[in-house]
Protein backbone atom coordinates (compact mmCIF):
# COMPACT_ATOMS: atom_id res chain seq x y z
CA UNK A 1 0.00 0.00 0.00
CA UNK A 2 1.19 3.54 -0.83
CA UNK A 3 3.00 5.03 2.39
CA UNK A 4 1.25 8.23 2.56
CA UNK A 5 -2.64 6.40 2.08
CA UNK A 6 -1.52 3.57 4.95
CA UNK A 7 -0.69 6.51 7.26
CA UNK A 8 -3.86 8.08 6.46
CA UNK A 9 -5.78 4.78 6.81
CA UNK A 10 -4.32 4.88 10.57
CA UNK A 11 -5.51 8.42 11.36
CA UNK A 12 -8.63 8.00 10.01
CA UNK A 13 -8.98 4.42 12.18
CA UNK A 14 -7.73 5.86 15.18
CA UNK A 15 -10.51 9.05 14.49
CA UNK A 16 -13.38 6.39 14.41
CA UNK A 17 -11.92 4.59 17.34
CA UNK A 18 -11.80 8.08 19.76
CA UNK A 19 -15.26 9.03 18.03
CA UNK A 20 -16.73 5.53 19.16
CA UNK A 21 -15.00 6.15 22.91
CA UNK A 22 -16.69 9.57 23.24
CA UNK A 23 -19.83 9.07 22.06
CA UNK A 24 -19.73 5.97 24.72
CA UNK A 25 -18.10 7.86 27.18
CA UNK A 26 -21.05 9.30 28.40
CA UNK A 27 -23.46 7.04 28.41
CA UNK A 28 -24.00 6.59 32.05
CA UNK A 29 -24.96 10.08 32.46
CA UNK A 30 -26.75 10.67 29.77
CA UNK A 31 -29.32 7.31 30.53
CA UNK A 32 -29.80 9.07 34.24
CA UNK A 33 -30.26 12.69 32.82
CA UNK A 34 -32.97 11.05 30.77
CA UNK A 35 -34.36 8.96 33.66
CA UNK A 36 -33.81 11.84 36.06
CA UNK A 37 -32.73 9.37 39.36
CA UNK A 38 -29.21 7.29 40.42
CA UNK A 39 -29.82 3.85 40.76
CA UNK A 40 -27.30 3.06 43.19
CA UNK A 41 -27.24 -1.13 44.60
CA UNK A 42 -26.30 -0.81 48.41
CA UNK A 43 -26.30 -3.39 51.31
CA UNK A 44 -29.58 -6.06 51.93
CA UNK A 45 -28.95 -4.74 55.21
CA UNK A 46 -26.10 -3.66 57.39
CA UNK A 47 -26.25 -1.16 60.14
CA UNK A 48 -24.16 2.25 59.52
CA UNK A 49 -23.73 1.29 56.04
CA UNK A 50 -27.36 0.81 54.29
CA UNK A 51 -30.40 -0.49 56.05
CA UNK A 52 -33.89 1.05 55.78
CA UNK A 53 -35.17 3.19 58.98
CA UNK A 54 -38.05 2.67 60.85
CA UNK A 55 -40.01 4.50 58.13
CA UNK A 56 -38.24 2.43 55.56
CA UNK A 57 -35.85 5.04 54.22
CA UNK A 58 -32.56 3.48 53.30
CA UNK A 59 -29.75 5.32 55.36
CA UNK A 60 -25.86 4.45 55.98
CA UNK A 61 -22.13 5.90 55.03
CA UNK A 62 -22.77 3.70 51.29
CA UNK A 63 -26.55 5.39 50.96
CA UNK A 64 -24.99 8.87 51.80
CA UNK A 65 -22.12 8.51 49.08
CA UNK A 66 -25.19 7.40 46.29
CA UNK A 67 -26.96 10.35 47.97
CA UNK A 68 -23.86 13.13 47.26
CA UNK A 69 -23.25 11.73 43.67
CA UNK A 70 -26.94 12.66 43.14
CA UNK A 71 -26.34 16.02 44.63
CA UNK A 72 -23.39 16.95 42.32
CA UNK A 73 -25.47 15.40 39.53
CA UNK A 74 -29.20 16.69 39.63
CA UNK A 75 -28.81 19.63 42.81
CA UNK A 76 -30.98 17.59 44.61
CA UNK A 77 -29.74 14.88 46.89
CA UNK A 78 -32.65 12.96 46.57
CA UNK A 79 -32.99 12.18 43.39
CA UNK A 80 -31.73 8.17 44.21
CA UNK A 81 -33.52 4.82 44.01
CA UNK A 82 -32.30 1.88 45.95
CA UNK A 83 -31.42 -1.69 45.03
CA UNK A 84 -30.56 -3.86 48.25
CA UNK A 85 -28.57 -6.55 46.83
CA UNK A 86 -26.59 -9.45 48.32
CA UNK A 87 -22.90 -10.43 47.81
CA UNK A 88 -23.58 -12.59 45.19
CA UNK A 89 -26.74 -10.22 43.66
CA UNK A 90 -23.85 -6.99 43.37
CA UNK A 91 -21.55 -7.21 40.45
CA UNK A 92 -24.07 -9.24 38.37
CA UNK A 93 -26.69 -6.17 39.23
CA UNK A 94 -23.93 -3.61 37.66
CA UNK A 95 -22.27 -5.71 34.65
CA UNK A 96 -25.98 -6.14 33.67
CA UNK A 97 -26.79 -2.68 33.83
CA UNK A 98 -29.54 -2.58 36.69
CA UNK A 99 -27.55 -0.15 38.76
CA UNK A 100 -25.66 2.84 37.76
CA UNK A 101 -23.46 2.64 40.86
CA UNK A 102 -22.76 0.06 43.30
CA UNK A 103 -22.14 1.48 46.90
CA UNK A 104 -21.95 -1.11 48.94
CA UNK A 105 -19.26 -2.74 51.42
CA UNK A 106 -17.42 -4.06 48.89
CA UNK A 107 -13.68 -4.82 48.75
CA UNK A 108 -11.31 -3.13 46.38
CA UNK A 109 -9.47 -6.39 44.91
CA UNK A 110 -6.90 -6.79 41.92
CA UNK A 111 -9.56 -9.57 40.65
CA UNK A 112 -12.05 -7.36 41.24
CA UNK A 113 -10.83 -4.44 39.77
CA UNK A 114 -8.99 -5.69 36.22
CA UNK A 115 -11.45 -8.90 35.57
CA UNK A 116 -15.33 -8.10 35.73
CA UNK A 117 -15.65 -5.43 33.41
CA UNK A 118 -16.13 -3.11 36.41
CA UNK A 119 -13.76 -0.33 38.23
CA UNK A 120 -13.41 0.93 41.94
CA UNK A 121 -13.71 4.91 42.03
CA UNK A 122 -11.99 5.55 45.51
CA UNK A 123 -11.99 4.42 49.08
CA UNK A 124 -14.93 4.75 51.33
CA UNK A 125 -13.54 3.20 54.31
CA UNK A 126 -10.98 1.19 55.55
CA UNK A 127 -11.77 -1.85 56.91
CA UNK A 128 -10.18 -5.35 57.88
CA UNK A 129 -11.90 -8.88 58.89
CA UNK A 130 -12.18 -9.72 62.18
CA UNK A 131 -13.93 -12.28 64.37
CA UNK A 132 -16.70 -12.16 66.83
CA UNK A 133 -17.73 -14.78 69.43
CA UNK A 134 -19.66 -15.53 72.62
CA UNK A 135 -18.38 -14.78 75.68
CA UNK A 136 -18.97 -18.24 76.57
CA UNK A 137 -16.33 -19.15 74.21
CA UNK A 138 -13.91 -18.13 76.39
CA UNK A 139 -11.40 -17.13 74.20
CA UNK A 140 -9.50 -13.63 74.21
CA UNK A 141 -7.54 -14.42 70.55
CA UNK A 142 -8.01 -15.50 67.00
CA UNK A 143 -4.99 -17.77 67.34
CA UNK A 144 -7.46 -19.65 69.97
CA UNK A 145 -9.73 -20.85 67.39
CA UNK A 146 -8.24 -24.05 66.25
CA UNK A 147 -11.39 -26.31 65.36
CA UNK A 148 -13.46 -23.53 65.42
CA UNK A 149 -17.20 -23.51 63.25
CA UNK A 150 -17.24 -20.38 61.17
CA UNK A 151 -20.10 -18.29 59.99
CA UNK A 152 -19.13 -16.31 57.33
CA UNK A 153 -21.32 -15.16 53.64
CA UNK A 154 -20.57 -16.78 50.45
CA UNK A 155 -19.66 -14.79 47.63
CA UNK A 156 -17.14 -12.45 49.54
CA UNK A 157 -13.61 -12.32 49.69
CA UNK A 158 -13.76 -13.02 53.53
CA UNK A 159 -13.87 -17.15 52.46
CA UNK A 160 -10.50 -16.89 51.15
CA UNK A 161 -8.73 -14.67 53.36
CA UNK A 162 -9.68 -16.70 56.56
CA UNK A 163 -8.53 -19.88 54.51
CA UNK A 164 -5.35 -18.29 54.24
CA UNK A 165 -5.06 -17.02 58.08
CA UNK A 166 -5.98 -20.06 59.77
CA UNK A 167 -3.65 -22.01 57.55
CA UNK A 168 -1.10 -19.58 57.73
CA UNK A 169 -1.42 -19.67 62.04
CA UNK A 170 -1.53 -24.05 61.57
CA UNK A 171 -5.27 -23.80 62.80
CA UNK A 172 -8.35 -25.90 61.01
CA UNK A 173 -11.35 -24.48 60.89
CA UNK A 174 -15.13 -25.70 59.37
CA UNK A 175 -16.65 -23.12 57.54
CA UNK A 176 -20.78 -22.59 57.13
CA UNK A 177 -21.92 -20.26 54.53
CA UNK A 178 -24.84 -18.23 54.43
CA UNK A 179 -26.27 -16.24 51.82
CA UNK A 180 -26.31 -13.28 53.81
CA UNK A 181 -25.21 -10.96 56.42
CA UNK A 182 -28.20 -11.51 58.40
CA UNK A 183 -28.53 -15.15 58.34
CA UNK A 184 -24.86 -15.59 59.48
CA UNK A 185 -25.22 -13.65 62.16
CA UNK A 186 -28.05 -15.26 63.32
CA UNK A 187 -26.34 -18.31 62.62
CA UNK A 188 -24.07 -17.53 65.57
CA UNK A 189 -26.49 -16.10 67.57
CA UNK A 190 -28.51 -19.36 67.47
CA UNK A 191 -24.85 -21.49 68.40
CA UNK A 192 -24.68 -22.76 64.87
CA UNK A 193 -20.81 -21.75 65.16
CA UNK A 194 -18.15 -20.70 67.12
CA UNK A 195 -17.62 -17.49 65.47
CA UNK A 196 -18.53 -15.06 63.25
CA UNK A 197 -16.45 -13.59 60.56
CA UNK A 198 -16.55 -10.59 58.13
CA UNK A 199 -15.22 -6.70 58.03
CA UNK A 200 -15.06 -5.77 61.40
CA UNK A 201 -17.27 -2.83 61.08
CA UNK A 202 -19.82 -4.99 59.63
CA UNK A 203 -19.25 -7.15 63.05
CA UNK A 204 -20.12 -4.02 65.25
CA UNK A 205 -23.17 -3.90 63.29
CA UNK A 206 -24.42 -7.41 63.30
CA UNK A 207 -23.90 -7.13 67.15
CA UNK A 208 -26.22 -4.48 67.54
CA UNK A 209 -28.85 -6.36 65.76
CA UNK A 210 -28.55 -9.12 68.33
CA UNK A 211 -30.87 -10.14 71.40
CA UNK A 212 -28.16 -9.72 73.84
CA UNK A 213 -25.36 -7.77 72.12
CA UNK A 214 -23.26 -7.91 75.66
CA UNK A 215 -23.24 -11.37 75.01
CA UNK A 216 -20.84 -10.96 71.97
CA UNK A 217 -17.14 -10.01 71.97
CA UNK A 218 -14.64 -8.99 68.78
CA UNK A 219 -11.65 -10.31 69.18
CA UNK A 220 -8.76 -7.97 68.75
CA UNK A 221 -7.10 -9.29 65.08
CA UNK A 222 -7.69 -7.49 61.99
CA UNK A 223 -6.60 -10.18 59.41
CA UNK A 224 -6.95 -8.24 56.09
CA UNK A 225 -6.60 -5.07 54.27
CA UNK A 226 -10.33 -4.55 53.22
CA UNK A 227 -10.39 -1.15 51.68
CA UNK A 228 -13.97 -0.67 50.77
CA UNK A 229 -15.72 1.81 47.96
CA UNK A 230 -17.99 2.09 44.97
CA UNK A 231 -17.39 0.84 41.33
CA UNK A 232 -19.14 1.24 38.41
CA UNK A 233 -19.22 -0.49 34.76
CA UNK A 234 -15.62 -0.18 33.08
CA UNK A 235 -15.58 2.18 29.79
CA UNK A 236 -17.25 5.08 31.26
CA UNK A 237 -14.71 7.57 32.11
CA UNK A 238 -17.17 10.23 32.73
CA UNK A 239 -19.38 8.59 35.00
CA UNK A 240 -16.47 7.27 36.84
CA UNK A 241 -14.39 10.32 37.06
CA UNK A 242 -18.21 11.90 38.63
CA UNK A 243 -18.59 9.48 41.11
CA UNK A 244 -14.77 9.49 41.88
CA UNK A 245 -14.14 13.38 42.64
CA UNK A 246 -17.41 13.21 44.64
CA UNK A 247 -15.85 11.46 47.37
CA UNK A 248 -12.68 13.88 46.88
CA UNK A 249 -15.00 16.58 47.18
CA UNK A 250 -16.32 16.13 51.01
CA UNK A 251 -12.20 14.93 51.93
CA UNK A 252 -11.69 17.94 50.71
CA UNK A 253 -14.24 19.83 52.35
CA UNK A 254 -13.59 18.25 55.68
CA UNK A 255 -10.07 18.92 55.32
CA UNK A 256 -10.50 22.88 54.53
CA UNK A 257 -13.28 23.12 57.44
CA UNK A 258 -15.92 23.21 55.37
CA UNK A 259 -19.00 21.83 56.93
CA UNK A 260 -23.18 21.61 55.52
CA UNK A 261 -23.67 24.64 58.02
CA UNK A 262 -20.99 26.94 56.69
CA UNK A 263 -20.73 26.08 53.01
CA UNK A 264 -23.14 28.36 51.87
CA UNK A 265 -21.02 31.14 53.60
CA UNK A 266 -17.68 30.06 52.69
CA UNK A 267 -18.96 29.46 49.24
CA UNK A 268 -19.18 33.44 48.93
CA UNK A 269 -15.84 34.11 49.97
CA UNK A 270 -12.80 34.09 47.76
CA UNK A 271 -10.32 35.09 50.26
CA UNK A 272 -8.70 31.48 50.40
CA UNK A 273 -7.94 30.10 46.71
CA UNK A 274 -8.33 26.58 47.87
CA UNK A 275 -11.67 26.94 49.04
CA UNK A 276 -12.88 29.63 45.94
CA UNK A 277 -11.79 26.28 43.50
CA UNK A 278 -13.39 23.88 45.88
CA UNK A 279 -16.67 25.63 45.99
CA UNK A 280 -16.71 27.14 42.47
CA UNK A 281 -16.33 31.13 43.07
CA UNK A 282 -12.64 30.52 40.88
CA UNK A 283 -12.29 28.46 37.84
CA UNK A 284 -14.92 26.55 36.00
CA UNK A 285 -13.40 23.12 37.34
CA UNK A 286 -17.51 21.24 37.33
CA UNK A 287 -17.37 22.01 33.62
CA UNK A 288 -14.60 19.55 33.30
CA UNK A 289 -16.93 16.77 34.87
CA UNK A 290 -19.85 17.89 33.47
CA UNK A 291 -21.31 19.24 36.37
CA UNK A 292 -22.86 22.00 37.48
CA UNK A 293 -20.46 24.90 38.94
CA UNK A 294 -21.89 24.79 42.49
CA UNK A 295 -21.64 20.82 42.73
CA UNK A 296 -19.26 20.84 45.98
CA UNK A 297 -21.63 23.34 47.28
CA UNK A 298 -24.72 20.70 46.69
CA UNK A 299 -23.13 17.77 48.20
CA UNK A 300 -21.72 19.49 51.29
CA UNK A 301 -24.99 21.57 51.82
CA UNK A 302 -27.52 18.32 51.27
CA UNK A 303 -25.23 15.06 52.34
CA UNK A 304 -22.29 16.85 54.47
CA UNK A 305 -18.61 16.36 54.20
CA UNK A 306 -16.73 12.85 54.88
CA UNK A 307 -16.45 13.79 58.83
CA UNK A 308 -20.27 14.39 59.03
CA UNK A 309 -21.31 11.50 56.75
CA UNK A 310 -18.64 9.64 59.00
CA UNK A 311 -19.54 10.04 62.47
CA UNK A 312 -23.74 10.16 61.99
CA UNK A 313 -23.69 6.81 60.18
CA UNK A 314 -21.04 4.54 62.01
CA UNK A 315 -19.13 7.05 64.09
CA UNK A 316 -19.85 8.44 67.69
CA UNK A 317 -23.34 10.21 66.41
CA UNK A 318 -24.08 6.36 65.86
CA UNK A 319 -25.45 3.41 67.63
CA UNK A 320 -21.73 1.89 66.40
CA UNK A 321 -19.51 4.79 67.63
CA UNK A 322 -16.28 2.93 65.26
CA UNK A 323 -13.29 5.33 66.02
CA UNK A 324 -12.28 7.13 62.86
CA UNK A 325 -8.66 5.10 62.72
CA UNK A 326 -7.29 4.57 59.32
CA UNK A 327 -10.54 6.77 58.12
CA UNK A 328 -8.92 9.72 59.78
CA UNK A 329 -7.79 12.40 57.73
CA UNK A 330 -3.73 12.16 56.16
CA UNK A 331 -3.03 15.37 58.25
CA UNK A 332 -4.71 13.88 61.58
CA UNK A 333 -3.77 10.31 61.81
CA UNK A 334 -5.46 8.65 59.57
CA UNK A 335 -4.63 7.52 55.44
CA UNK A 336 -7.97 9.31 53.96
CA UNK A 337 -6.33 11.78 51.29
CA UNK A 338 -7.60 13.34 48.12
CA UNK A 339 -6.52 15.44 45.11
CA UNK A 340 -7.09 18.82 45.08
CA UNK A 341 -9.47 20.61 42.76
CA UNK A 342 -7.39 23.45 40.50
Amino acid sequence: MNPVKSTLALFAAAALLGATATAQAGATLDGIHKKGFIQCGVSDGLPGFGVPDAQGKMVGLDVDVCHAVAAAVFGDASKVKFSQLTAKERFTALQAGEIDVLSRNTTWSSSRDAGMGLVFTGVTYYDGIGFLINNKLGVTSAKELDGATVCLQAGTTTELNVADYFRANGLKFTPITFDTADESAKGLEAGRCDVLTTDQSGLYAQRLKMATPDDFIVLPEIISKEPLGPLVRRGDAEWFSIVKWTLFAMLNAEEMGITSANVEAQAKSTQNPDIARLLGADGEYGKDLKLPRDWVVQIVKQVGNYSEVFERNVGQGSRLKIKRGLNALWNNGGIQYAPPVR
